[in-house]
């Protein structure tokens, strides 16, 4: 190709950029409005026309207009039909004046945006059985992680074993051939509780060898057993007592609770036998077992029946009276007092035993301790506001009257199998001929709440001066109004007046 050819196509190259760029470059004149109908129509003038319609808050939005700029063409033009926006671009003079609302409205109809998607099987299935999946093996893991807690706490337990031989080694210096009145005489002077020093307490629990069980109950078992050839009484609670033990515990070794008429602790511990773990509160031993057990096997002479009743109202003022000072201890509430719960001493006294009810209050900073234990006595002895649930659970007053009434009835319990004129009744508990052995707590209910009925008096006790005296005091604890029940200390009081009484009648 010649010279000339190549400049003649040069020229026509450059003559059809110049056009196209003329072309791009163009403001084109459209139809500028808003809706509803362009009534108002005017013109605008732009490199490309547009009508689009819009659905939102404020209903359907028609508008017409001109684009200005490659990056708005490309963002508006390039939108498909969703289910709130259509648009329409064009490029001729006047082009958008033809599109109609209706027209654009078809569109944004059809779009396919707006319609539900439906979930394939797999996904439904994935959302079902996923959450599944993850709970079982939440389940296994907490189920594992259980095993490894219990499996470490006997490990550990196994370890303090292998290691005990050392700590008797250090302790038995210090414990040696003592007797128990002897560590206990010292703890007294040089612990804050009325038990043992912790590290003595295990060693002596440790010590101790199970001679022969002596009870059974819901609670767990008792034993007899020994300690460097002394008795002691063990308590084996069950699993699902756990809390009564701990609470047994814990008032055992932060308050000083040394009485006579008290049961004398000695230790607690928490121990691996036959691999289980074992709940064990030792105690002093006392021969004659509990005051239920005693009274079915022997009948009492009225000195020796006043002489019960009163050590039990001792043990109960000392328990209700808090005393100030550092020997002191806050007031303390039974909640579980019953025949059961007392042991007779071979003195022929009483002592009260099994706190894990108890409740605590210290007038000093007036904190209402009641535990966490769900238990909440015996229904038996329960008293009519406990039975029908208006019991004051605020007032550390109201679980004191909740003894006093349970005292009346083992005061009626021991008044039965107390001689006069050689006459005894057998044995019985408290309302046996109106509620079942085993009464439920509307059995209880009926017959206390809504017939107010109280045990049987038999007549003899009448024509006997210190029974009928038992009698009067055994209904002041029976008041179905609790503030109208006597206090311990005024039962001891009554008591104590009773048996200079029946003194001065012997005398004369």
């Amino acid at each position: 190709m010649g010279r000339c050819s190549v400049h003649v196509l040069l020229l026509l190259v450059l003559h059809v950029l110049k056009t196209s760029a003329e072309d791009s470059g163009r403001q084109l004149a459209c139809l500028q409005c808003d809706s509803p109908k362009c009534l108002q129509a005017s013109q605008c003038h732009g490199t490309r026309c547009f009508s689009s319609v819009t659905v939102g808050s404020s209903g359907v939005v028609f508008k017409c207009g001109c684009l200005q700029g490659t990056d708005p063409i490309s963002f508006h033009c390039s939108m498909s039909p969703s289910y709130h926006q259509a648009i329409f671009c064009c490029s001729r003079d006047m082009c958008n004046s033809n599109t109609t609302r209706n027209s654009l409205m078809a569109q944004l109809l059809s779009a396919p945006e707006g319609e539900p998607v439906p979930y394939r099987v797999e996904t439904l299935a994935l959302f079902v059985i996923g959450p599944v999946v993850v709970l079982v093996l939440l389940s296994v893991v907490s189920v594992l992680a259980c095993r490894k807690f219990r499996h470490s706490r006997l490990q550990r337990l196994q370890d303090f074993d292998t290691e005990q031989g050392a700590i008797d080694g250090l302790i038995t210096s210090n414990v040696g051939d003592s007797t128990l009145a002897d560590l206990l005489d010292h703890s007294c002077t040089s612990g804050s509780g009325s038990g043992l020093p912790f590290l003595v307490q295990r060693t002596v629990a440790r010590q101790i060898s199970l001679v022969e069980c002596i009870g059974k109950g819901r609670y767990g078992e008792v034993w007899r057993g020994q300690w460097q050839g002394e008795n002691v009484a063990v308590k084996i609670f069950s699993s699902r007592d756990e809390k009564s033990w701990f609470r047994e515990t814990e008032i055992y070794n932060t308050v000083l609770l040394r009485h006579e008429n008290i049961l004398g602790f000695m230790a607690s511990d928490m121990t691996s036998r036959n691999s289980s773990t074992q709940l064990w509160l030792i105690t002093h031993y006392h021969e004659n077992g509990s005051l239920y057990d005693y009274l079915q096997r022997v009948a009492v002479e009225t000195t020796e029946g006043l002489a019960m009743a009163a050590s039990i109202a001792c043990g109960l003022v000392h328990l209700h009276t808090e005393i100030f000072g550092t020997e002191g201890k806050p007031a303390i509430a039974h909640r579980d007092l019953k025949s059961k719960n007392i042991l007779v001493t071979k003195e022929l006294r009483c002592c009260i035993a099994d706190l894990g009810l108890a409740v605590i209050h210290s007038q000093t900073d007036n904190l209402l301790d009641v535990g966490n234990n769900p238990k909440v006595g015996t229904k038996r002895y329960m008293a009519p506001e406990v039975l029908d649930e208006t019991i004051q659970t605020d007032c550390f007053d109201a679980y004191k009257r909740v003894d006093i009434w349970a005292f009346g009835l083992v005061l009626w319990e021991i008044a039965r199998r107390t001689y006069s004129n050689g006459i005894v009744e057998e044995y019985k508990p408290p309302f046996y001929d109106q509620v079942p052995n085993d009464p439920s707590f509307e059995d209880m209910r009926k017959v206390v709440c809504v017939e107010q009925q109280r045990p049987f008096i038999p007549n003899r006790w009448f024509s006997d001066p210190t029974l009928s005296a038992l009698v009067k005091l055994m209904k002041e604890c029976w008041y179905q109004n609790p503030s109208a029940r006597l206090t311990a200390l005024r039962i001891k009081k009554t008591l104590d007046k009773i048996y200079s009484s029946l003194e001065k009648g012997k005398e004369s």
